[in-house]
C-alpha cells in the first residue's frame, strides 16, 4: 500500500543522467532481496521490508541516487504466471541485470528471456547470487551463462566463500582481492591461493573485452605482448555492455555486501542513458505514421502507461515510462487507447478511447511511499495519481498533438477458467470489475461465449488466475465460482435418415395444419447447410417451402439431441401436406423443425469437437515428451522443426480443444519450464464413438 511522503525525490538534471534498470530473474533467484540491498545501500532509512514469499506478483520500481545518476530500478516478477509484468518492465527499461543462483542455476525460462533481449540487442549483465549456501557452483554457473547465453559472457571476479560466507572477491580486471569481510571493501593484493583463477579466466576476459574495443589495432597489440592498461580496459569494457554486445557476471551477496559496489558502478558508468536506446514507433490517433521520437525533455509530449493499479490510500495510480518532452503535474494531456486496434481485435477493458485529461501529482516510489516530483522528463518514470482515464498500455502525450505508441508484445493467456457470479447482486457487478481488471493487466483476457453462455477467464496460469479472483473479492467485493469449462460442440448426421415432421392443431377458428417429409444427409465438414426442394404435384404449396427452410435452420441452431448446433448437412424437403385455410407460415416452420428433429431421433447422428492447431517451443530435451503428450491427447503430429534459438524446437499437431483446457499447467511441467505454445482454431472433427455416447447421455 503507497502512501505520500515529504522526502526528498531523486531528480536526474538531464535525461543523461538517467538509467532504467531492470532485474529479471526465475523466482527464489534472490533477486528482490538484491533488489532491496541496492536501495538499502543508495537510500539512507530505507528498511526492506518483510517478505516471506519471493514470489512477487507485480512491478516494483524505486528510483534512487548513485552519484549524479538518477537510476530507476525495476523489480520483475520472476514468477512465470507474471510473464506480463515482467515484459511491461522491459519495456519501461533500458537494461537489464538477470540475477542467477548459483545453487540453482539456470532454467529455460530465463534462457529464452535472455534470447528475447538479445533480440532487441538489450544491455544485460549477470549478478550471480547465493553463493554461500551448499550447494554453490560459481564456476559451473559461469560455464551455463556462456553456454546458454552465448558470446560475450564473461566473469569480471571470482568469490572466496569462506566459513559459509562470501567474504572475498578477486577482481579478474584489477589484478586484486576485494576483502568484505568487515562490512566495507579493502582492497588486498592477490597470493599463491588465486593463482588458479587467473588461469583459467583472466586471459579470456580480456582477450573479451579489447576485442570489444573501438581501437582494432589494440589486439594486435596485446597478442604482441603489449601491456594493455587499466583505464583503456575499462573504457573498452563499459562501451561494450552499453552496446549490449559484453556481459560482465558479477558474484555478489547482500548478507556480506561483497560486489555490490561493482553492480552500482557497472549500473552508473555502463548501462546507457535512454537517449543511447531505440524509441517506439508514434502514430497519429486515426493511424497515420508519426514523428520519429528522441530522447529530448524538449520534444513533444509522448509517454506511456508501464501498469495501474488501484491503491487504497491514493486511488487509481498509472507507473509512466516518458520517452519524450516533459510531462508536468496540474497539465491537461491526450490519453490514447488503441490496443484493439494494433492487435487486430477487441480486448475486453481496452476499448479504443481518446480523453483529455488533466494530470494529477507525479511522484517517485520507494517501497510503500510516494514521493512527489513536479516533473519527469524524457527517459525518466514517474507515477500518475488521479489518472482515472490511462489503462496499461495506454499512451500520454500533448494535447494539440495527440500520438500513440506501438504497445510492447502481449504474452497470450492460454489457461482457461469458466467462472460465475455467486449470487445475484455479485452478477451486477462482475462485468465492471472484471474491465477494471482488465484495463490494468492485459495478459488477462475475458470472454463472453455466447455459445456456452459462460464467462471464460484466459490467464497465464493458476496463480496468475488465483490472483485474479482474489482481486475480484478483495477490491471489488465480487465473490465467483468456478465452472466446469464447456467446449462448443457440434453435432451432424454420420448417414442419411428420414423424418416427417407433422404439426396439426385444432382449437376453434382457424386451426394449424402442416406436414413435410425430409431427408438429412451428411456433408463434408465445413460444408455448412444446403436445403433441397423435390417436392412435385404442389404438396407443399410454393409460398410455404421457404417457411420449411426456415423451420429446418432454426432447429439447426439449436441441436436436436443436444443443445450444440447442426452443421454439414443436407436436408431435402420431398413431400407434405397442406390444408387451404389452416395452413401458415408458423406451421410449416414447426413443421419442418420437427421433421429435423425425428431424423435425428432415428439415430445417425453424432457430435463435432473443434481442433486447435497447437504450436509448441520446446527445449531439444523434451522435444520425445511433448509428442508422446500430445499423441495421448488424441492429437496429429504434424511434425517438427528448429526454432529461432539454439537447442529448442517447435512442433506442430492438431489436438481437440477438449484436451486442452489444463494444457498451459501440463506443458510447464512436462518441459521443467521450457515450453511455450500456440493454439489457434483448425476446424471441427467427428469425435470418437465412445466420447460421442457419453456427451448425448449427459445431453
Amino acid at each position: 500500500m503507497a502512501r505520500q511522503s515529504t522526502s526528498q525525490t531523486p531528480v536526474p538534471n538531464d535525461a543523461d543522467a538517467i538509467r532504467n534498470v531492470v532485474l529479471v530473474g526465475p523466482s527464489g533467484s534472490g533477486k528482490t532481496r538484491l533488489f532491496d540491498h541496492l536501495l538499502t545501500i543508495t537510500s539512507p532509512g530505507y528498511r526492506a521490508p518483510n517478505r516471506p514469499d519471493e514470489r512477487s506478483t507485480q512491478l516494483e520500481m524505486a528510483a534512487v541516487a548513485t552519484g549524479d545518476v538518477v537510476v530507476n530500478l525495476i523489480d520483475a516478477p520472476g514468477y512465470p504466471d507474471f510473464v506480463g509484468e515482467l515484459r511491461a518492465g522491459l519495456r519501461a527499461a533500458d537494461a537489464a541485470l538477470f540475477v542467477i543462483s548459483a545453487a540453482d542455476g539456470i532454467d529455460a525460462a530465463t534462457q529464452s528471456l535472455w534470447h528475447e533481449c538479445a533480440g532487441v540487442n538489450l544491455p544485460r549483465a549477470v549478478v550471480v547470487t547465493k553463493l554461500d549456501t551448499p550447494r554453490a557452483d560459481y564456476d559451473a554457473t559461469v560455464a551455463q551463462a556462456q553456454e546458454v547465453f552465448g558470446e560475450g559472457v564473461m566473469p569480471l571476479g571470482v568469490p572466496v566463500v569462506t566459513d559459509g560466507r562470501l567474504a572475498q572477491i578477486v577482481d579478474l580486471v584489477l589484478g586484486e582481492v576485494h576483502d568484505y569481510t568487515g562490512g566495507e571493501r579493502v582492497v588486498r593484493p592477490t597470493g599463491e591461493e588465486h593463482i588458479a583463477f587467473f588461469d583459467t579466466y583472466h586471459a579470456p576476459l580480456l582477450e573479451g573485452i579489447i576485442q570489444e574495443a573501438e581501437d582494432d589495432s589494440l589486439l594486435d597489440r596485446y597478442l604482441g605482448g603489449e601491456e594493455v592498461g587499466f583505464e583503456i580496459v575499462e573504457a573498452a569494457l563499459l562501451e561494450a555492455v552499453a552496446r549490449g554486445s559484453f556481459h560482465p557476471v558479477i558474484p555478489a551477496s547482500v548478507d556480506t555486501g561483497a560486489g555490490m559496489d561493482v553492480v552500482l558502478h557497472l549500473i552508473e558508468a555502463a548501462f546507457p542513458p535512454p537517449r543511447m536506446r531505440p524509441m517506439p514507433v508514434a502514430y497519429t490517433v486515426s493511424g497515420a505514421a508519426g514523428p520519429q521520437l528522441s530522447s529530448d525533455p524538449a520534444g513533444p509530449l509522448v509517454a506511456e502507461v508501464v501498469r495501474t493499479t488501484n491503491d487504497p490510500y491514493v486511488g487509481h495510480v498509472a507507473l509512466v515510462r516518458v520517452f519524450s518532452g516533459t510531462l508536468t503535474a496540474d497539465t491537461t494531456v491526450h490519453v490514447s487507447g488503441h490496443l484493439g486496434s494494433f492487435l487486430g481485435h477487441a480486448v475486453e477493458g481496452h476499448d479504443d478511447h481518446d480523453d483529455d485529461v488533466r494530470v494529477g501529482p507525479l511522484s517517485s516510489p520507494l517501497g510503500s511511499e510516494l514521493r512527489p516530483k513536479e516533473s519527469a522528463i524524457a527517459g525518466d518514470l514517474a507515477v500518475v495519481s488521479k489518472l482515472p482515464a490511462a489503462q496499461t498500455s495506454d499512451t500520454i502525450s500533448d494535447k494539440d498533438n495527440p500520438l500513440v505508441v506501438e504497445p510492447w508484445t502481449m504474452p497470450q493467456a492460454l489457461l482457461p477458467a469458466a467462472i460465475k457470479a455467486a449470487t445475484r447482486a455479485d452478477e451486477d457487478k462482475l462485468p465492471g470489475a472484471l474491465q477494471r481488471l482488465a484495463g490494468a493487466d492485459p495478459s488477462l483476457r475475458v470472454e463472453h461465449n455466447a455459445e456456452t453462455s459462460q464467462v471464460v477467464l484466459w490467464t497465464m496460469g493458476p496463480t496468475h488466475l488465483e490472483l485474479v479472483m482474489t482481486r475480484l473479492k478483495d477490491a471489488f467485493n465480487v465473490s465467483v465460482e468456478e465452472q466446469e469449462l464447456r467446449i462448443p460442440l457440434r453435432e451432424t448426421f454420420t448417414g442419411s435418415g428420414t423424418g416427417k415432421g407433422r404439426h396439426v392443431k385444432q382449437s376453434g377458428g382457424h386451426g394449424q395444419y402442416a406436414v413435410c417429409d425430409i431427408t438429412v444427409e451428411p456433408l463434408e465438414r465445413g460444408a455448412g447447410f444446403e436445403f433441397v426442394d423435390k417436392v412435385v404435384g404442389g404438396a407443399v404449396p410454393r409460398q410455404f417451402i421457404p417457411s420449411v427452410e426456415k423451420g429446418v435452420r432454426a432447429q439447426l441452431d439449436k441441436g436436436t439431441l443436444t443443445d450444440y448446433p447442426m452443421v454439414d448437412v443436407r436436408v431435402t424437403l420431398f413431400d407434405g401436406k397442406a390444408h387451404s385455410v389452416d395452413s401458415s407460415d408458423a406451421a410449416f416452420q414447426t413443421a419442418g423443425a420437427l421433421a429435423l428433429k425425428e431424423a435425428a431421433g432415428a439415430g445417425g447422428v453424432t457430435l463435432l469437437e473443434p481442433v486447435d492447431l497447437l504450436e509448441v517451443r520446446v527445449s531439444d530435451d523434451y522435444v520425445g515428451a511433448v509428442m508422446t503428450d500430445m499423441q495421448g491427447r488424441r492429437g496429429r503430429i504434424q511434425g517438427s522443426e528448429p526454432a529461432d534459438q539454439e537447442g529448442f524446437s517447435v512442433v506442430r499437431g492438431e489436438v481437440p480443444q477438449l484436451e486442452l483446457s489444463r494444457y498451459a499447467i501440463d506443458l510447464r511441467s512436462l518441459s521443467h519450464g521450457s515450453g511455450s505454445f500456440t493454439r489457434t482454431f483448425a476446424g471441427y472433427e467427428q469425435m470418437p464413438h465412445r466420447l460421442a455416447e457419453e456427451h448425448l447421455v449427459k445431453a
